[in-house]
């Protein structure tokens, strides 16, 4: 257990007697409640708010995954009518192998946001969609090379994220989301589970650090994150591990474009290194 002492120099300041082997825990109150946690690895969870003059860490690495801006559309829907892949809210993209299945806006259906949010970016499937095995449907967000260098993905030093996200959708069941490099040859899917219909579930999700691969640590792509709405089987792999694969999904998934008027709603969504999601970062 550590100690705290008055310091040896002032009578107004403490000094920590560490005990390596635990966690040290700090609590306020009448009825002490734990207000600051640091770990044998100096992690440091705070129970409430920080209150500081300047930011200091670049904690969330996905820009715009509150779904504010959107400087293109003006909050109106996308067209996937021609080519293969439209810009939706900034930073944000659709892409289909088949045009005219779904349609993409901000704030899509007028639903309210979860605590906390205005916006959210909304996927409406427009027909029945037979999926073929190389049809690729998906929302997708690039993270550049320079914003996650520190991840040392490639070498043995790779650090642990967590992705973390609301999500709404008209259908129930597990959806899929998958994470590759700009060689497309390494990828992790995984899968988030929608229990209700029609009502916001928080999601979280926790990847290992990839030891392999090549990833990006300069203005390239660093990450790309792929949303699935009901890729074909050739771009879908199984969820729970790394893979040498050039993937956008997991098996296994309600596929979204299969249900006509089927909806997919999301905001908040936050990738930030360790193994716990912690309150978003705008």
């Amino acid at each position: 257990m550590s100690t705290i002492s008055a310091s040896t120099t002032s009578t107004t300041a403490y000094k920590v007697t560490a005990d390596t082997t635990g966690t040290l825990v700090l609590q306020t109150g009448s009825t002490p409640t734990t207000a600051v946690t640091i770990d044998t690895s100096q992690n440091t969870t705070l129970a409430g708010y920080l209150n500081a003059p300047n930011t200091f860490g670049f904690k969330n690495r996905i820009i715009n995954g509150a779904m504010m801006i959107d400087q293109r559309n003006a909050g109106g829907s996308v067209s996937t009518s021609s080519g293969n892949k439209t810009y939706t809210v900034d930073r944000w993209a659709v892409e289909y192998s088949q045009t005219s299945k779904f349609t993409a806006q901000q704030n899509a259906g007028s639903v309210t946001p979860p605590a906390g949010f205005t916006n959210y970016l909304g996927v409406t499937s427009s027909a029945s969609t037979s999926v073929g095995s190389t049809d690729l449907y998906r929302i997708f967000h690039v993270i550049e090379g320079y914003n996650i260098a520190d991840f040392a993905w490639g070498t043995a030093s790779a650090k642990t994220i967590t992705i973390s996200f609301w999500a709404r959708s008209s259908l129930t069941g597990n959806f899929g989301i998958c994470l590759q490099n700009s060689s497309n040859n390494r990828a992790y899917a995984a899968s988030y589970n929608i229990p209700v219909a029609n009502t916001w579930t928080y999601c979280s999700i926790t990847i290992p650090g990839e030891t392999t691969g090549t990833w990006g640590s300069n203005n390239s792509l660093g990450i790309a994150i792929n949303f699935d709405l009901g890729s074909g089987a050739n771009d879908l792999i199984a969820p729970g591990s790394w893979q040498a694969a050039n993937a956008n999904g997991a098996t296994g998934c309600v596929p979204l474009v299969g249900t006509s008027g089927a909806t997919l709603y999301l905001t908040g969504i936050q990738l930030e290194v360790g193994s716990v999601a912690s309150a978003f970062d705008y």
